[in-house]
């Protein structure tokens, strides 16, 4: 019979059924179905909501727990049930008032209910103390805002005050309480004054930013009083903390209108962006505005578009599209145009980093144009920017056209080099370098070393660019030199890593290396012309010869990671490209023999690596780099909004972490705090690489020196990320290792372990025919075993037990010993699990393997286990005295050739248990008479 053919009743009966079962979603369908088949609100569909309340209570979905007990006391009111039902997912979701008035009401629709009295007494102390905190937060939170806001206050005293808010806004009940007495209306008047005064203005941001988190409600009555312009002014800054306390009241503004938090992995909530649409959209296009705005800082500026580039890439948000609809793009393009040397009256400001930030915004936008027609859309918008800059006869326009080309060239590659390709405009930039005005050569030169990243480019730029560049490289000018030296080197690395294709003279790159250093360790040149030698070294570093040269060189590399630490992201691109070459951290093509050999009898070109990339050299380059101080290059660039540039960041890290003795160097160095957001956002190859160097680090060192506090906990997730069939053995081996010493830190480790779903993931690799991975993973499981929630899994309906035993038995003698100490915990902690050991077949061989093992470690593991068995119960002593396992005890403590005295000592109360079980001399009947029932709590069950 279907669900569509039974009735109600019959449908809540099947629901009653599945619930004693434990099958939650099938009792959940069950009640659901008899929901929507009852027309009337009857005392029966309030029992079908009580019900499925009661399997939302289960499933820990308190929200519905609490809608379905309303639905049910609409039909009844002051039913005990329902009011219990919502006490509890109150109390689970904090808000204990609620909470304790449902315990009251139950008390007095049923005062001789057991279950509710002592849930009534825990919340009436929770409650109590709450109003006690709430009278002591009240009074603090009227004295901080009589002091914050009196202007006749001494101004420290102000500071004091409004940073004394900010803490207190941090709490719910101080937050809801200053919202009520008015603080954002003191907080505009306050603010019209100390114009000047950044650490007020700061804490006010801050203040503002907390009581509008996790609270769209609220947060739309804020911003009605305040409106959105208010941010951009507090952005309006060049104080890099005001800019950046204004940008995270910003991005919590667009989280609490679409459900989001600032943890890498959060999404928006449909639901909720659907509700507040013209908001977010109006937000939207408060930023796309504001980008091209005249009277703002460049650093306010770079901030606008971090805060679009972080954001658009939510599918649910929509905002890709909707920046094309608004002619966002336009705006951009105009940002990207700018030039620092154009100073007149209605000119930008901007920041060395700008266009490198613009550039990576227009990136993402082109990713998240997921279908051919919104991609037309994306480059007729483009076209139609260049097409109007070009009409534009003046110089001015050729070269901001020219600028935005190179922006281009570093974002969407394909949008830009769809532009190159054009009749003319690969030409143009060509007399442009090879004109006498400096600024058209600088960026000319600057969009030749951009354009050159396609072989079929390069090519042409060989033939037609090379004696333009040379040319150049004579000029007196230092900006105009370096660039093209870098253009040169482009030029001279367009064939990677292989040594058969060298498109300059031989020698040539250790030429051009050498120039690149006198720019680069001098340090009378400013910091634009040391960054654009760093870039020319980016690119010769694919070669060997001038790898080694170069790791050989402390001044040269010491002055790259000084430029590193500046954290300029214009930077970011050439230090890291030139590490990833040093590391060799780039993906290499796996070459198959047969294709290789298929290659050849076709007479197809051969890739061929040089002699200096063996194994050998890269890890003196990476312990070299690693005692050098390349880590604190690494966490001034992790800063970058850029995925690519953080994947090439993780994968530095991660060939650093892979030579042993440079690992404490890292975590100095605070490598280990920057791997941990690295390994949660970014590229899938990114988080992989950065989770590898975390598992890497906690092999080595204590997990509580390289992952202190908090950090423990959150080192947890990319750890189990890499344990998936798509890692390779290697990563999961590393994962498993470093797990293992997480594991064995404390109790409260060991169970947000478990809360993660480290078990299962582990588990399954105690299956594999790895070796190594099936020593590791039991291994872990041997440290997780300490955790009661651990034991409670073994003691299931399963053979998790069984497959200990088998394993303790293991011929690999680490393996043995991870098993049969689990298993000699496990037998400690359960009886159960002490009787499942006999549903193995082969227990009794295992048991002989363990008590006559040579190793002593684990003779003691086993004659724990078998210890343990004997005092458990009566009926599990029973089933091993009759086989010769009292024997071999007794055999145990007599023996000579046993040296470990403990072996002979718990061998020992091991056959005094049995002798109290009275089992020893004469076996006896099981007595079976323990069984004690407890009287189920009406509340709980389901009607």
């Amino acid at each position: 019979m279907t669900k569509s053919n039974l009735s109600p009743l019959e449908l809540k009966e099947k629901g009653n059924e599945e619930f004693q079962k434990g099958n939650w979603d099938e009792a959940l369908r069950y009640y659901t179905s008899a929901i929507k088949s009852t027309n009337e609100n009857n005392i029966e569909k309030a029992v079908f909501y009580k019900n499925r309340a009661a399997v939302y209570l289960k499933q820990k979905d308190y929200d519905n727990v609490i809608k379905d007990c309303n639905e049910a006391l609409k039909i009844c009111p002051n039913d005990p049930k329902a009011l219990f039902r919502r006490c509890q997912a109150f109390e689970a979701l904090e808000k204990y008032e609620e909470a304790y008035r449902d315990a009251r009401f139950v008390i007095s629709a049923d005062p001789a209910n057991k279950a509710v009295k002592p849930i009534l007494s825990r919340l009436f102390e929770i409650v109590q103390e709450r109003h006690k905190q709430n009278s002591r937060i009240t009074a603090k939170v009227s004295q901080m805002l009589e002091m914050a806001f009196n202007i006749d206050t001494n101004g420290e005293k102000r500071e004091m005050a409004m940073n004394n808010l900010l803490v207190l806004s941090r709490e719910s009940t101080g937050a809801e309480i200053m919202f009520k007495e008015g603080i954002i209306l003191n907080i505009l008047k306050l603010l019209k004054v100390e114009k000047n005064n950044d650490e007020i203005i700061i804490a006010a941001i801050r203040i503002v930013a907390e009581l509008c988190k996790n609270n769209a409600e609220r947060t739309s009555t804020i911003i009605r009083e305040i409106g959105l312009p208010w941010f951009l002014e507090m952005l309006n800054s060049n104080n890099k903390q005001r800019v950046t306390a204004a940008q995270h009241c910003m991005q919590i503004v667009l989280n609490s209108y679409s459900g989001m938090d600032n943890k890498p992995d959060s999404k928006p909530n449909k639901e909720l962006c659907e509700k507040y649409k013209n908001e977010i959209d109006t937000f939207l296009s408060c930023l796309v505005f504001s980008t091209t705005n005249r009277t703002i800082t460049g650093l306010a500026r770079d901030t606008i578009i971090e805060l679009i580039m972080r954001n658009v890439h939510y599918s649910v948000l929509d905002w890709a599209e909707k920046l094309v609809d608004i002619r966002g793009l336009q705006r951009l393009m105009e940002v990207s145009s700018e030039l620092e040397e154009y100073k007149y009256e209605s000119a930008m400001n901007i920041t060395p980093s700008t266009r490198t930030i613009t550039s990576v915004c227009l990136g993402k936008i082109y990713e998240n144009m997921y279908y051919d027609a919104a991609k037309d859309k994306f480059c007729a918008a483009i076209d139609e920017f260049i097409k109007d800059k070009l009409l534009d006869p003046e110089v001015e326009s050729k070269v901001r056209v020219t600028v935005a080309i190179t922006t281009l060239l570093l974002g969407p590659l394909d949008v830009g080099n769809s532009i190159v390709a054009r009749d003319g405009i690969l030409q143009m930039i060509l007399v442009m370098a090879s004109t006498d005005d400096s600024l058209q050569q600088k960026v000319a030169c600057e969009c030749i070393i951009a354009a050159a990243s396609k072989k079929d480019k390069a090519n042409t730029i060989i033939n037609q660019g090379v004696n333009i560049l040379k040319k150049l490289y004579q000029s007196k000018d230092d900006g105009i030199r370096v660039r093209a030296l870098v253009g040169l080197c482009k030029l001279s690395s367009s064939g990677g890593t292989d040594v058969t294709i060298k498109p300059f003279a031989d020698g040539a790159s250790l030429k051009l290396t050498a120039a690149c250093r006198r720019f680069l360790i001098n340090p009378k040149k400013d910091k634009d012309i040391r960054k654009w030698a760093v870039e020319g070294l980016s690119y010769l570093t694919f070669d060997a010869e001038v790898k080694e040269k170069l790791i050989e060189d402390t001044e040269a590399i010491q002055a790259m990671i000084d430029v590193a630490k500046v954290g300029d992201q214009s930077v970011i691109y050439g230090v890291i490209t030139t590490l990833v070459n040093l590391c060799n951290a780039y993906d290499k093509q796996e070459i198959i023999p047969e294709m290789l050999e298929l290659a050849k009898f076709a007479k197809q070109h051969i890739p061929e690596e040089h002699e200096l990339d063996d194994p050998d050299f890269v890890n003196k380059r990476l312990i070299t780099l690693g005692k050098l101080g390349v880590t604190t290059a690494l966490v001034a660039l992790a800063k970058t909004d850029s995925q690519n540039c953080k994947e090439l960041i993780a994968r530095v890290f991660n060939a650093i972490c892979s030579q042993q003795e440079v690992r404490g160097i890292v975590v100095q160095q605070g490598g280990a705090k920057t791997l941990l957001p690295l390994a949660l956002d970014g590229t899938v190859k990114g988080k992989k690489q950065a989770s590898q160097a975390l598992a890497r680090i906690g092999i080595t060192i204590n997990p509580e020196v390289a992952f202190p506090g908090q950090r423990i906990m959150e080192v947890i997730r990319p750890l189990l990320n890499l344990l998936n069939p798509d890692c390779t053995a290697l990563e999961n081996f590393e994962s498993l290792m470093a797990l293992c010493n997480i594991a064995g830190v404390n109790d409260s480790i060991r169970k947000h372990m478990l809360k993660e779903g480290a078990f299962s993931k582990i588990e399954s690799y105690m299956y594999e025919d790895h070796l190594m991975l099936q020593r590791a993973a039991t291994q872990v499981i041997n440290n997780l075993m300490m955790c009661e929630d651990t034991v409670k899994l073994y003691e299931g309906e399963n053979d998790r037990v069984k497959y200990l035993v088998i394993l303790s038995a293991d011929e690999d003698q680490e393996t043995s010993l991870a098993a049969s100490g689990a298993l000699a915990m496990l037998t400690a902690a359960s009886e159960k699990a002490c009787l499942k050991i006999f549903d193995s077949q082969n227990w009794l061989e295992s048991i002989h393997f363990l008590l006559a093992n040579p190793n002593p470690d684990i003779q003691h593991r086993g004659v724990v286990i078998v210890s343990n068995m004997i005092q458990s119960t009566k009926e599990v002593a029973a089933k091993l005295i009759e086989t010769d396992v009292m024997e071999i005890l007794m055999a145990l403590t007599k023996s000579e050739m046993v040296e470990n005295e403990k072996v002979k000592r718990i061998a020992s109360s091991a056959l005094e248990a049995a002798a109290n079980w009275q089992l020893i001399e004469k076996k006896s009947e099981d007595n079976n008479n323990a069984a004690s029932t407890t009287e189920d709590n009406p509340l709980e069950s389901v009607e």
